[in-house]
Formats: C-alpha cells, structure tokens, sequence
C-alpha cells in the first residue's frame, strides 16, 4: 500500500474531506499540520504526497482517494453528477470565504449580502437532490459528494456563524447519516478540535 502524508492547516477546512476518504476506506495516513508561523515557508493547498510525490488541490486529491475506495460513482454519467455537485458546494464556500476573509467594512456587507441571496437557494437545491436520491447525493449511494459535503461543513458554518442546513431537513439526515458512518464516527471523535 503507498505511503499517504497529507500536509495543511491546523484545522478542518479544505482538508478535512481528505481525512475523512482516507478515514472512510480505513487508508493509514500522516495528518502533518503546520503552524500559522510555518505558513510563509511553505504556503500549499493541501498538498498530499503519495510515496513521496506531491501533488495539490483538495478536489482533484479527493476525486483521486475516491477512486481507490470506490466512491467516484458507478459510471461516467454518476461521475459527472458528483462533480458538478461537488463544485456546487465549492461555490458556496467561495460565496461564504469572500465574505468571511473580506476586511473592508462596506465591501464585506455587500458580500455578505450576496452569500444571503444565492446560498439559500443553492442549499434548496442540494436538499431536493438528496431527496431525489434516496437519501444521497447521486444514485441513491455514499459518495466522495456526500463526504465533502459534512466534511467542510464546519467549516461552511464557521464562515456565516450560523448553521446552514437548520432549514433543510435532507441535508440534516445527511450529515447524521455520514457522521455515523463508524469509520467517520471514529476520525471525528480522535481528531484534533477545531472550529473550522
């Protein structure tokens, strides 16, 4: 079996979908996580070195680990369908981290008030298409989608300082459904506590 190390930020974030793959498949890895001081020397994304090689960007790690563990969908067409509904919930981190890392007073606001406008309408959509599919995001099955989805909510959270799926009753049995995976049940409880 390869040697995993995956290298980022003290914290959930963009990360944590990676933990919880590697979690889900029972894949052994080093979760390295630098400190803020250490950040100008080494300024990744989330870097995961397989055998020593290195390779970034969270989405197309986890699209990678997905494949090992048999979450990528049953065909092209499921493939696609957790892809798009992957980058749905990547622009609704974009709407939220726009806003949550803006320092200018009135630009901030109307970020702020952008996130209100699209998100909730973005977060109906999500939540009818896991009705739609039998408690999942696509065919009715886990997938890498549905992992990403709890996994960076937290974070999600963190940024509006409001929970996000109160009102979306599909989303909810989802994230319950995912959190009582054992194998995510247990990366929950051992990980290091963070906010974000």
């Amino acid at each position: 079996m390869p040697s995993y190390k995956l290298t980022y930020f003290p914290v959930k974030g963009l990360g944590e979908p990676i933990r919880f793959l590697f979690s889900y498949a029972g894949i052994p890895f080093e979760d390295d996580r630098f400190t803020t001081e250490d950040w100008p020397k080494i300024k990744p994304t989330p870097v995961l070195e397989v055998d020593g090689k290195k390779v970034a960007q969270s989405v197309a790690i986890c699209r990678y680990l997905a494949k090992q563990c048999d979450l990528a969908g049953k065909d092209d067409w499921q493939a696609l369908e957790i892809d798009s509904t992957v980058d749905t919930i990547h622009d609704i981190r974009a709407k939220l981290a726009a806003y949550h890392y803006e320092q200018n007073a009135e630009t901030k606001a109307a970020k702020l008030k952008v996130a209100k406008e699209v998100v909730p309408d973005v977060l109906a959509r999500l939540d009818a298409q896991v009705k739609n599919n039998g408690g999942y995001f696509v065919g009715g099955a886990l997938t890498w989608a549905d992992l990403t989805f709890v996994a960076i909510l937290d974070y999600l959270n963190f940024m509006y300082n409001s929970d996000l799926i109160e009102k979306y009753e599909n989303l909810k049995q989802l994230k319950d459904k995912v959190l009582n995976l054992p194998a995510i049940k247990s990366w929950v409880e051992k990980r290091p506590k963070t906010d974000a």
